[in-house]
């Protein structure tokens, strides 16, 4: 029971930390993504067993640069394709090898076209039109939080069959398709009440955020279960590091992102 209080405490401050840096302006936003994205960067090295200090200033200049030049395409889609391209071979490995290949220019080119460049274009998602927009992060972050609690308790209640039981043994395929059908409705409620995009195009985000979050958390199941751990910190009571709670939407996020730039310029 005091666990149970723990962790509900701790994800609800985390969850109103969170929601209040989104609606406060785009720089609180951006600030508490520098906060959380060094504090991710300090726990994944950790993982991967990397110590680079190098990474911390590569991650505020892409940031920084991405950010106010995001509307120079020469300059954000080479990034993105890169990104996407680093995520699918993490996708590859996971579903092909046991062990993911982490030799040392690896483990800095994954740091940088996995990790840092996914938490950037995160905070590149609600100002993806020019205009910031905080209710498409926020019901992003909603959706992926529905998605997870979901396949957590239909998993738990009536998961039968192992969704990839050499990763992540309590993971199942009723509790990944019940945190999906959950997640539909989620996207599908916050196209009526939040008056921003079309109910097609918020059931398409929820896909995106449902399938690229599963496999975003996975990924980061495999990196820990090769560290030999299981969380990737402690800082957060019951749930475990920054990294922990952002692996699916971190992971998603490009792909996100790539979804709306492409919705932009076909409108």
């Amino acid at each position: 029971m005091k666990e149970l209080l723990t962790r509900s405490l701790s994800g609800f401050l985390y969850g109103s930390i969170l929601l209040a840096s989104i609606f406060i302006s785009k720089y609180t936003f951006i600030g508490i993504f520098v906060i959380f994205g060094m504090i991710s960067i300090y726990e994944f090295q950790k993982l991967i067993h990397l110590n680079n200090k190098r990474l911390y200033v590569i991650f505020i200049v892409v940031l920084a640069l991405l950010n106010v030049f995001q509307d120079i395409l020469y300059l954000t889609i080479p990034v993105l394709v890169l990104t996407i391209i680093t995520e699918l071979f993490l996708v590859k490995d996971l579903v092909t090898i046991r062990i993911i290949p982490m030799f040392e220019r690896r483990k800095y080119r994954t740091s940088i076209f996995y990790l840092i460049t996914c938490i950037v274009f995160l905070t590149m998602v609600p100002n993806y039109s020019g205009n910031y927009q905080p209710l498409i992060i926020a019901g992003a972050f909603l959706i992926t939080w529905t998605n997870d609690t979901f396949a957590y308790l239909v998993g738990k209640n009536f998961g039968k069959h192992k969704l990839l039981e050499r990763i992540s043994p309590k993971k199942t395929i009723e509790g990944f398709i019940g945190g999906f059908l959950f997640s539909i409705l989620a996207g599908y409620l916050i196209a009526l009440f939040s008056h921003t995009l079309s109910v097609n195009i918020w059931l398409i985000i929820s896909i995106i955020m449902s399938i690229f979050g599963t496999l975003g958390d996975l990924i980061q199941s495999k990196f820990k279960r090769q560290a030999g751990v299981k969380d990737s910190g402690t800082i957060m009571p019951g749930h475990g590091g920054i990294y922990d709670r952002l692996d699916s939407v971190i992971f998603a996020s490009p792909f996100l992102y790539a979804f709306l730039q492409i919705l932009k310029y076909v409108s």
